[in-house]
């Protein structure tokens, strides 16, 4: 099989995702996205006409998301009409599944140049409705009945043991190390400044993280899913919390820990990552940053839902023939607190290896685009460090998990 090069990857600032708080709540997706995709280009230098196709994840698809925005953001950044764009939704692991299908094309020999990426704008979403991840398809309801994300990490949390307290101490080591690396400049090579329609800065940095946040500071914040546990929806056949309890039996009650301060934080954001075969790369003077080396997916209970980084990533370690020591660092996206601290339990993986520039508690997880910036920050982090190795995996709703390897060039 042949090999796909990670030639340069680069995402937008993580802007806050409130309508009129934020610095990006005013621009539109598609002209972020638009944005993102030129800088990848004045970066590289590639000629836009020649990438066969740009893979966007995107975890709304309505609104002002709707219409395959990975088509529309090619043509709102003046590209050549002859490029084509293709959405995806894999939930919050959408922006990593658009770079391995990336990869694939590549390395299948059906593609020669192929960005993945992908955009998300929390500040445009519009009002939740009630019909949960079944849809109204009261057969599946019945088969899998799913909950809202934040249970369920407190539901995770619950059956590990973890605490309260051990979710909030991995979130202040979160905020510190990712302001670290702010101060350090660690994420500046990657970012791409957004500007407004008339030509003014927007922003430039990201702006979700918390100077002085500590474990007195997170002590104070109440648990966010408490009340919701509680609530028995139009169309679901008991409450949230009966419906956990039904499937895991041994737990008589969920203790909820989970807060704004230990869970990833809401913001707007784009990212792009561009795949190449070798040939391509070497015909057009195009320097690799890494390959990769493995991708993969697993499925887990769909209830618990958010358990799945554990089983992708050792799928994808024995694809690649590799064990977890041969990994030097790993980018496990925050979704919540237990959510990494079930990964680096499952797995044995010390908290050193992981997310060490600090990761979406601290950063922000603008869902679809996500994937494309960890994925980005890992190359980043292995030529800083002088590293070879790196692992990338997400949770996703539906009780699903990604990952990809990649090896420093």
């Amino acid at each position: 099989m042949r090999e796909a090069w990670i030639i340069d990857a680069v995402r937008s600032p993580r802007g806050r995702g409130k309508p009129g708080v934020g610095s990006l709540s005013h621009i539109h997706p598609q002209r972020c996205m638009a944005q993102v995709l030129n800088g990848l280009r004045a970066k590289v230098g590639f000629d836009p006409a020649d990438i066969e196709d740009v893979v966007a994840g995107c975890g709304t698809g309505s609104g002002d998301h709707a219409h395959d925005i990975a088509r529309m953001s090619v043509l709102d950044a003046g590209w050549p009409i002859s490029v084509t764009g293709v959405t995806l939704h894999r939930f919050c692991g959408s922006g990593q599944q658009a770079v391995n299908f990336a990869a694939t094309g590549v390395m299948s020999g059906q593609q020669e140049a192929v960005i993945g990426g992908g955009v998300e704008f929390m500040s445009r979403y519009a009002p939740v409705h009630a019909n949960g991840f079944h849809a109204n398809n009261e057969h599946l309801l019945g088969l899998h009945p799913q909950i809202p994300q934040g249970i369920s990490a407190d539901l995770i949390a619950t059956i590990e043991g973890f605490t309260r307290e051990d979710c909030d101490r991995y979130s202040v080591e979160s905020q510190r190390r990712a302001l670290h690396s702010i101060e350090q400049g660690y994420f500046r090579n990657a970012l791409v400044p957004v500007y407004n329609l008339d030509g003014t800065l927007a922003l430039d940095r990201d702006e979700y993280p918390r100077p002085g946040t500590d474990m007195a500071a997170l002590a104070g914040l109440k648990p966010s899913f408490l009340g919701l546990g509680a609530v028995h929806a139009e169309g679901y056949p008991a409450t949230f919390d009966a419906l956990a309890r039904a499937k895991y039996p041994q737990v008589k009650e969920i203790n909820y820990m989970h807060h704004a301060g230990n869970s990833s934080g809401v913001v707007d954001g784009a990212s792009a990552v561009l795949v190449t075969s070798p040939e391509y790369a070497r015909k057009h003077g195009l320097k690799p940053r890494a390959r990769i080396r493995a991708i993969a997916t697993a499925g887990t209970e769909p209830l618990i839902m958010l358990t799945a980084p554990g089983p992708a990533a050792q799928r994808c370690l024995d694809k690649a023939g590799m064990s977890k020591n041969d990994i030097d660092i790993f980018e496990i996206n925050e979704a919540f607190a237990s959510v990494v601290l079930k990964f680096m339990k499952d797995l044995d993986v010390p908290h050193d290896k992981v997310n060490i520039d600090g990761g979406a508690i601290a950063l922000g997880h603008p869902i679809g685009a996500t994937g494309g910036m960890l994925i980005g920050t890992a190359v980043d982090t292995l030529e800083r460090t002088g590293k070879g190795t790196a692992l990338i995996a997400m949770c996703t709703g539906g009780g699903m998990g990604t990952a990809t390897i990649i090896e420093r060039m």
